[in-house]
């Protein structure tokens, strides 16, 4: 199993920036598919973004093409989410996991999700 810690989060003006962590356990991270997968109030999780295991192969739900940049630290053990010119409608917590497979928005049963980090874009 690995475990997962978001960090990042906070309080942002629409049209700002915040750059998001997550930190795994484990010596197999590297052979993960990662992505990212966000949660609004009352709506379900969704995915977000997901890179290949070296990084250098990336896509993303359409809604946050063109703004949003996934990118993995693999000695670090740690993903990344740039998120540029953010919009309220990008509020939720967002989370990272390990995906089934590559192209897959799909997370692999990997165990519980790590506790994410809170993302509020004021208008």
């Amino acid at each position: 199993q690995v475990q997962l810690v978001e960090s990042g989060g906070g309080l942002v003006q629409a049209g700002g920036s915040l750059r998001l962590s997550c930190a795994a356990s484990g010596r197999s991270f590297s052979s993960y598919v990662m992505g990212w997968f966000r949660q609004a109030p009352g709506k379900e999780r969704e995915f977000v973004a997901g890179t290949n295991w070296s990084g250098s192969n990336t896509y993303y739900e359409d809604s946050v093409k063109g703004r949003f940049s996934i990118s993995r630290d693999n000695p670090k053990n740690t993903v990344y989410l740039q998120m540029n010119s953010l919009k309220p409608e990008d509020t939720a917590v967002y989370y990272c996991a390990p995906l089934s497979g590559w192209g897959s928005k799909v997370p692999l049963n990997f165990g519980s999700w790590g506790q994410g980090t809170q993302i509020t874009v004021s208008s």
